[in-house]
């Protein structure tokens, strides 16, 4: 308590205000819309203990899933506005979700506050290794000589890997059958398993089974290829124009005080800074970004109109 009355003090003596000095006094709940062992519960995992050393209090990850983010951010977007509730998220609940579905409970823009954009990560096109093509020109043959026979799993109704699947279908002009699942790691499980042959998913999540030939990677769906993956090509190079990557941010719901905002921001920029964060998050298949706060407002907005449209054009609901 005396220490805290210093730094308040403190904090008044050199014009700052107080309650960024006092902040934080208790645990910080960082939400996390996605299922436990989906990447972005790893990379909050990572994050949220690192941040917590910086706050000087620990942060809490909490997993709401569901409804393919949906659940977790509109929950978030009600929380106090002190702070205490963050949310660590992905672009496909954030920006994409609003085009594919009729209601999400939050508006993606008017209801959080930008802290920090962590980086960008492509998604991975794997197969059993029992699928009978090991190239996507062999995939797009055998998916197209059977219309409608092969599934592919996703981390539910509305993801990127959803969207992923439907854009490859139009783009390939074949016809996929969607299985939903309540997060990536059930729908890698069922994939390993043999019981649905195809899905996307991040490198972080499918990196190992690949190295231990479990799966079979056949694209990545980031524009040029991946250096995690570099023997892979990305899908582009077959079907120009194709490409989609998952970008993971942490926001605050909007209103929260203005002190407490760049404490949070300025917290984010030291964690992301250090060397040892930097190698963990490129180890999970993260390419790091330096974008201000400003600059990822930006980037959701025109990411919002560029989903909006290629949902229209490949058809992909889920309403």
């Amino acid at each position: 308590m005396f220490k805290r009355r210093c730094l308040i003090a403190l904090a008044l003596l050199c014009g700052m205000p107080a309650v960024a000095a006092d902040f934080p006094t208790r645990p910080v709940t960082m939400v996390v819309p996605q299922a436990v062992g989906g990447t972005n519960d790893i990379i909050a995992r990572l994050v949220a203990l690192k941040l917590g050393e910086t706050l000087g209090s620990s942060v809490v990850v909490e997993n709401r899933p569901g409804a393919g983010g949906n659940i977790g951010t509109a929950y978030a977007s009600k929380a106090l506005r002190d702070g205490y509730t963050l949310m660590m998220t992905v672009s496909s609940a954030q920006a994409i979700n609003p085009a594919l579905y009729k209601s999400v409970g939050f508006d993606p823009v008017k209801d959080f506050t930008p802290i920090s954009l962590v980086g960008a990560v492509p998604n991975v096109l794997v197969v059993n290794p029992a699928f009978p093509a090991k190239t996507l020109k062999e995939f797009i043959e055998v998916t197209k000589a059977k219309p409608k026979f092969y599934q592919y799993a996703s981390a539910g109704n509305g993801t990127l890997n959803h969207l992923l699947g439907e854009m490859l279908a139009s783009y390939a002009g074949v016809q996929l059958q969607h299985v939903p699942y309540k997060g990536i790691a059930p729908a890698l499980n069922d994939v390993i398993g043999g019981q649905v042959p195809i899905a996307f998913a991040t490198p972080a999540s499918v990196l190992q089974h690949i190295k231990a030939g479990k799966l079979v990677a056949l694209g990545v769906s980031s524009p040029a290829r991946s250096p995690n993956l570099p023997g892979v090509p990305a899908i582009a190079e077959t079907l120009p124009g194709y490409g989609g990557i998952l970008w993971i941010a942490l926001y605050a719901p909007r209103g929260i005080p203005a002190d407490i905002e760049a404490a949070l921001q300025n917290a984010m920029k030291k964690v992301l800074d250090t060397q040892d964060m930097k190698e963990k998050l490129v180890a999970q298949g993260v390419e790091l970004s330096t974008a201000t706060p400003a600059k990822l407002a930006t980037l959701l907005n025109e990411d919002l109109a560029r989903w909006s449209k290629i949902v229209r054009e490949s058809g992909a609901t889920v309403d």
